[in-house]
């Protein structure tokens, strides 16, 4: 629970860099950041919002008030306190910024870092899902006879998309290399990799 709060905090630090918003837009944009498997509520995200007033790195003001609920709207915005923790949570390198719970709100920002930390955590990552790969491979070649057709078609579906995930990583990783330090250089998408022979 500790992990997913700091994901959240991390990714309203980032979008508040865009600008202050209300906790509806947050929630909004938060979610599209997410994907559909981890539909963020209400009930997490104010506690956060609440943590991250009381550490000073957010401070809400008072917006006008809303013709339906005739209640004034709090407007986030984020504080120099909460620009220098956004910095040094985007410059962090170690196992916690490749992993499934942060990679991907890491990398939604990674406009704001430089190179040499994209490329660490892009290879830290696809190192850690070329493990997972070669672990898999390796137990669904052992356990192969012994399970159902559908049980195997799991596994053969999961290898696919971490296989997916690595060329794509690997692509991002020699774009990176390529170019100047001036952001990302994504040559697609995982979708499009993905359709990719």
């Amino acid at each position: 629970m500790a992990r997913r709060a700091e994901t959240i905090e991390l990714a309203v630090l980032g979008l508040l860099h865009e600008g202050p918003m209300h906790g509806y837009e947050l929630r909004k944009r938060l979610n599209l950041m997410l994907g559909w498997g981890r539909v963020l509520s209400y009930g997490s995200l104010y506690p956060t919002l609440k943590k991250m007033l009381r550490a000073h790195l957010i401070e809400e003001e008072t917006a006008s008030i809303t013709p339906v609920t005739r209640r004034p709207r709090i407007v986030y915005r984020v504080t120099e306190t909460g620009h220098r923790e956004f910095e040094r949570l985007m410059s962090e390198v170690g196992p916690t910024a490749w992993e499934d719970d942060n990679f991907d709100i890491r990398f939604a920002f990674f406009g704001r870092t430089d190179m040499e930390i994209r490329l660490r955590v892009l290879e830290g990552r696809r190192t850690r899902l070329q493990e997972r790969l070669d672990r898999v491979q390796r137990e669904l070649a052992m356990t192969q006879k012994e399970v159902d057709q559908y049980a195997a078609e799991l596994q053969r579906h999961g290898v696919e998309q971490v296989e997916s995930e690595v060329r794509w990583l690997s692509e991002l990783i020699n774009a990176e290399r390529g170019t100047t330090d001036n952001g990302p250089r994504p040559t697609g998408t995982r979708e499009n990799i993905r359709k990719e022979p």
